[in-house]
């Protein structure tokens, strides 16, 4: 298809739900850590929906929602309540699902969206409110090639908190960034593990399209199934060419909701849009109203953390780093606590080799073994402790990447790990000897260079460098090659 006209505006809502990282169910003891677990094991008879059993309340579910909410900059109501969202959909055993409607946990909010040209997209968000998750379908095939569904409960009951925007958003590649910095957001406040892969960070899509200048927004279009900010940018841009070209020949777009199917990068239609009042929502009769006081939303607000795009400009601002190394820097939060912890032990004034030791050489070797950065074997004083010794010139860069290595694996002081490796460079008055047998040795690089060919003073260096088996500092010998040549 031909790519996405620009005689419309795209408008673009979505609707975010991430499970909160909780240790059980939201309205039953059942542990909420089902990964890998194996099928229907982790029930019990309220998330199996049986007659006559009771919801008690998660209060951390509730808690970590409405600090959420608060990074965010949402409004928290005096009155919240619980309802049931009435469908008769195969992984909702209930025949209900408990959910949030017209009185939810949190309202107004914003998050303000870095874009890729420099400037910042303001993006309302609409309500964040709470539910409980549903089981899992997966679709079989049978040794006859017949196809069945079966029903896996584990899920059921987890806490789900959804994130419903404004329909702010006008190009694929905006929502795209919202749903990034919303999940930086979702890790850094410790709500969500916030992953797309393991199914714990699923977005829905709404968009429809307007002539530019038009009062009323277009029919809007939902898009599911999809599994990745990449497949959510792709379907979206899929959508705008879709209509925009059905509207260019005169046709209506028929609200609706549609899946994204991967494999052939386009998307499908799968029912017509249900309206609210076909969940036949009423208040849940089995949970009292939430009235969370005032001085506990206080106590809630204060614990939000430095949120990443604010670190990510005082990195700048403070440590003079550049832009892209204090993105890099800001994520995850573990990794911009140790910046920062490092650079309390090591001083500000060495903030550029902090940088460059964490996105250089240890994030190496984090993806060498395989490690989220929160498990990394190496401390905030290691790393200070090992730029000072080559600030001292006691470790070059190359021998200083060694003891990396060594004390990564298997802990240790730097200063220990040097010298049991034998890697401490000689001090400069014992080098003196060397470099006179180094000259001795080598007339014709010393004639090259007193010849007017300055590079030639490189062959001696390097020979230095052979003798002290790489230990010594480039720069340091070079320096005193060049003073001892200018002596003799």
């Amino acid at each position: 298809m031909s790519q996405p006209a620009t005689a419309y505006e795209v408008v673009i809502g979505l609707e975010v739900h991430a499970q909160v990282a909780t240790a059980s169910k939201m309205f039953c003891p059942c542990p909420a850590t089902y990964a890998g677990a194996a099928p229907n094991t982790h029930v019990c008879p309220i998330c199996l929906g049986m007659p006559g059993v009771l919801p008690v309340m998660n209060r951390d579910a509730v808690e970590k929602t409405l600090l959420f909410a608060l990074a965010l900059g949402c409004t928290i109501p005096h009155d919240s309540k619980f309802d049931r969202k009435n469908y008769p959909y195969p992984d909702l055993m209930k025949g209900y699902q408990i959910s949030q409607y017209d009185m939810p946990f949190s309202v107004n909010g914003h998050l303000d969206v870095d874009l890729p040209d420099g400037t910042v997209k303001r993006v309302g968000v609409t309500r964040v409110h709470l539910e409980e998750d549903t089981a899992m379908l997966r679709h079989e095939s049978g040794a006859g090639g017949e196809r069945y569904s079966v029903v896996d409960v584990n899920r059921a009951g987890s806490p789900l908190m959804e994130i419903v925007s404004e329909p702010d958003m006008r190009s694929p590649e905006e929502a795209r960034r919202y749903l990034e910095m919303l999940r930086e957001i979702l890790r850094y406040t410790g709500v969500s593990r916030a992953n797309m892969e393991e199914g714990n960070f699923r977005c829905d899509a709404n968009i429809s399209l307007r002539r530019f200048g038009a009062p009323q927004y277009g029919t809007k279009v939902e898009i599911k199934n999809m599994n990745s900010f990449r497949s959510v940018q792709m379907a979206l841009e899929y959508e705008v060419r879709r209509q925009s070209e059905m509207l260019d020949r005169g046709e209506q777009i028929t609200q609706e909701t549609r899946g994204w199917l991967e494999a052939e990068r386009r998307t499908v239609s799968q029912r017509s849009k249900e309206q609210a009042h076909d969940y036949r929502y009423f208040p849940e009769p089995d949970l009292p109203p939430v009235r969370p006081a005032a001085a506990w939303i206080e106590q809630l607000r204060v614990t939000v953390p430095e949120l990443p795009q604010t670190k990510r400009h005082r990195f700048v601002e403070q440590y003079g780093l550049s832009a892209y190394d204090a993105n890099l820097l800001s994520t995850p939060r573990a990794r911009a606590e140790f910046f920062e912890q490092t650079i309390a032990i090591a001083g500000a004034a060495r903030a550029k080799q902090v940088s460059n030791w964490l996105l250089g050489d240890i994030a190496r070797l984090q993806n060498a073994h395989g490690q989220e950065f929160e498990h990394i074997t190496i401390a905030p004083a290691q790393v200070a402790e090992l730029i000072d010794l080559v600030e001292r010139r006691v470790l070059n860069s190359t021998t200083a990447k060694a003891v990396l290595e060594r004390i990564y694996t298997s802990g240790g002081s730097p200063t220990a790990a040097a010298s049991d490796l034998g890697l401490v460079s000689a001090p400069a008055a014992g080098l003196d000897a060397l470099l006179a047998t180094v000259i001795a040795a080598n007339p014709r690089a010393v004639t090259d260079f007193r010849g007017g060919k300055a590079n030639a003073v490189q062959a001696l260096v390097g020979a230095v460098m052979r003798e002290t088996r790489g230990t010594a500092d480039a720069a340091q010998v070079r320096e005193l090659l060049l003073e001892k040549l200018a002596r003799d």
